[in-house]
């Protein structure tokens, strides 16, 4: 199980290599949503995502051996910049498997970090062959985007952070796609907050998570949603964390993500991804539940493909 000292150490390894990102507030977001909203930018992080803060973790314990034969891994853009990125740092390779429809401005960041590239079908078995096969063929150490425990001690960082810069939040909500930044703010709240209540943001296209509480056991993912960020299975390592440690599942539609990720560019005056925007559209949905409390939503990242994001507002 992942420690308070564990997320405390992991803060101060990677500390020199992120940012610590502001907290934000709107006025006008408040009156909309009835409560006062504290949001963690870590769309502002190094490759625009709290991903950064994981896989640096992860990849600063890997050892000398491991170093000298790269790092791989699958993901659909944010996880791929942050390892590509991690690699560069410490002069070594990176293979990035990714899905061939993703957002251009992901695949350049990758490629900006000096990552390999190899893509794939759109999909979790696609995904994972392909990289068995690069790891097979360069004996590259995997970092997986989520299921690895360094990945989300290093995530818990950012609502560590929230809880230092906002005290008494009654609230605290994150996107939950594969869950490793979920599981690691549950268990930030636990540690450094703990009357904190901890809520899940998730697309009704692809609502595993909240179909896994439900059932008890690990849902299959469905890929209907623009919150391409959130396209992956709860993982085996995040899940029980997430059953003991997330309150609720709050669940939106393409509608409503559209309607909050607008609100947060227009009012804030900040860029903001699809799957960004899905815990403000969970506020915006149940405002009763939220109302007259102190709410903070980790904003998880900022990598948009403009083209895409002008083709949802028009």
């Amino acid at each position: 199980m992942i420690t308070k000292a564990a997320i405390e150490e992991a803060h101060q390894r990677i500390k020199q290599y992120i940012h610590r990102t502001p907290v934000m507030t709107s006025k006008s977001i408040d009156e909309a949503a009835g409560c006062s909203v504290f949001f963690k930018c870590e769309n502002l992080q190094n490759v625009g995502a709290f991903k950064a803060r994981g896989a640096m973790n992860a990849a600063l314990q890997l050892s000398p051996d491991q170093k000298k034969k790269g790092i791989a891994t699958h993901s659909s853009g944010n996880h791929a910049q942050a390892i590509a990125r991690a690699a560069q740092i410490l002069g070594i390779k990176s293979y990035i498997v990714m899905p061939h429809t993703t957002a251009q401005i992901k695949k350049k960041g990758v490629l900006a970090y000096g990552g390999e590239i190899f893509e794939c079908d759109n999909n979790i078995a696609a995904r994972e062959t392909m990289l068995a096969e690069v790891i097979k063929k360069t004996g590259a150490v995997e970092i997986h985007p989520f299921n690895n425990y360094e990945v989300m001690t290093g995530q818990a960082t950012a609502a560590k952070e929230l809880f230092e810069d906002v005290p008494q939040l009654d609230f605290l909500l994150a996107p939950v796609g594969g869950g490793g930044l979920l599981s690691g703010t549950a268990l930030a709240a636990k540690y450094f907050s703990p009357s904190t209540v901890v809520i899940a943001g998730e697309p009704a296209g692809s609502d595993d998570t909240y179909r896994s509480i439900k059932s008890g056991k690990i849902e299959q993912a469905q890929s209907q949603t623009i919150a391409d960020g959130l396209l992956t299975t709860v993982g085996v390592k995040t899940f029980p964390i997430i059953q003991e440690q997330v309150k609720e599942v709050i669940t939106v539609t393409e509608e409503e993500i559209i309607s909050a990720m607008r609100l947060i560019w227009e009012r804030m005056k900040i860029v903001v991804e699809p799957s960004a925007a899905v815990p403000l559209a969970s506020v915006l949905k149940s405002k009763e539940k939220f109302k007259g409390k102190r709410v903070g939503i980790i904003l998880s990242g900022g990598n948009v493909d403009l083209e895409r994001a002008s083709k949802l507002f028009a």
